[in-house]
């Protein structure tokens, strides 16, 4: 009876030892999934203002970076969203919203997420500026209530 009743608390033991691995790996694995949609999301801000430029330049008229003076970092940013043909100063850290119809992250329709973005844009030199400094921020908060953010950074030029 004795040797029933060890054997069961060391199963006992190393079960929760298997559980509490098995928790973990799927608490990381949220972690790297938002990470990951962090990623992405911060390279779409990126990719709306480089497709920003390009139809400043398609329409043959104004300035190369009309409509992108006004996200710098001294101010609160901008926010964009994949059908933007210009930024918003309003409201630039509200949450991102997942459309589940058509698969799509934006401002106005769907269930809201974590995610944040905010779209800063500096002229260098200012004044004149012959590039633009991009940068584009994703943040969230974790499971764990831990804040995370994911941070990148573009450079567009006056080549044209």
């Amino acid at each position: 009876m004795l040797e029933a009743i060890v054997a069961l608390t060391v199963m006992t033991i190393g079960m929760l030892g298997i559980f509490s691995v098995l928790s973990n790996s799927i608490g990381a694995s949220r972690v790297s999934t938002n990470q990951e949609i962090a990623v992405n999301l911060g390279a779409e801000g990126i990719e709306v203002v480089k497709n920003i430029l390009d139809a400043n330049f398609l329409s043959g008229s104004g300035a190369w970076n009309a409509g992108l003076t006004s996200c710098g970092s001294s101010g609160s940013g901008c926010r964009v969203q994949y059908d933007s043909a210009s930024v918003t100063t309003s409201t630039p850290s509200a949450l991102l919203k997942y459309d589940a119809a058509s698969k799509l992250y934006g401002y106005s329709s769907g269930v809201d997420t974590i995610f944040r973005r905010v779209v800063t844009i500096d002229g260098i030199p200012s004044g004149t500026p012959t590039q633009l400094k991009v940068v584009s921020t994703v943040s969230w908060i974790d499971r764990n209530a831990a804040p995370l953010s994911v941070v990148l950074e573009d450079r567009f030029f006056d080549w044209r």
